[in-house]
């Protein structure tokens, strides 16, 4: 996939339409900033997105894809398929950061836990220091799973186990 072309193209869209990036931001719910990256080639819009903007500009999804104009229209098979892999994906998004909220939250309270003990002075007494350190130690935990879950570093680890389960 050329970005650089994708982006092109959509500039040329855009401006066909006569609007400027923050008219389109606006009607798409997302930042100018976004509409200048996706047009510099610097990335690609969400399967959703591309789909309004296949529906906004009345271009193929495919001629969207390939970053120049086509003269065959997409099927209505293609496009529900291609909203079935936008939810599907969607879905993904919306339970990593659930998971992401309840870990942070964790982490929050254990680094909590922490600065009562160590602010009541209960830190040299032995229940209450292994409580405190097992608080801390949870609220960097967190923060290191927060950079990974965060980073691309998520993906490989995922990918890796698949192609650890597939080897089995």
């Amino acid at each position: 996939m050329d970005l650089i072309k994708i982006g092109s193209f959509l500039q040329e869209l855009r401006k066909e339409k006569g609007l400027t990036q923050e008219q389109l931001a606006e009607q798409l719910n997302v930042a100018r900033r976004t509409v200048s990256r996706w047009e510099t080639g610097f990335n690609t819009p969400d399967l959703d997105i591309l789909i309004e903007l296949a529906d906004f500009y009345a271009v193929d999804l495919r001629e969207l894809l390939n970053g120049e104009r086509k003269s065959e229209r997409m099927n209505e098979e293609l496009k529900e398929t291609v909203l079935q892999v936008a939810d599907y994906s969607n879905g993904e998004k919306e339970r990593l950061l659930f998971r992401m909220h309840w870990l942070f939250v964790a982490g929050l309270l254990g680094f909590i836990i922490f600065l009562i003990i160590t602010a009541l002075g209960l830190n040299e007494t032995a229940p209450y220091e292994a409580i405190g350190s097992f608080g801390l130690g949870a609220a960097f935990g967190m923060i290191i799973l927060g950079v990974i879950f965060t980073g691309r570093y998520a993906t490989k680890i995922r990918d890796f186990k698949r192609r650890l389960l597939i080897k089995k």
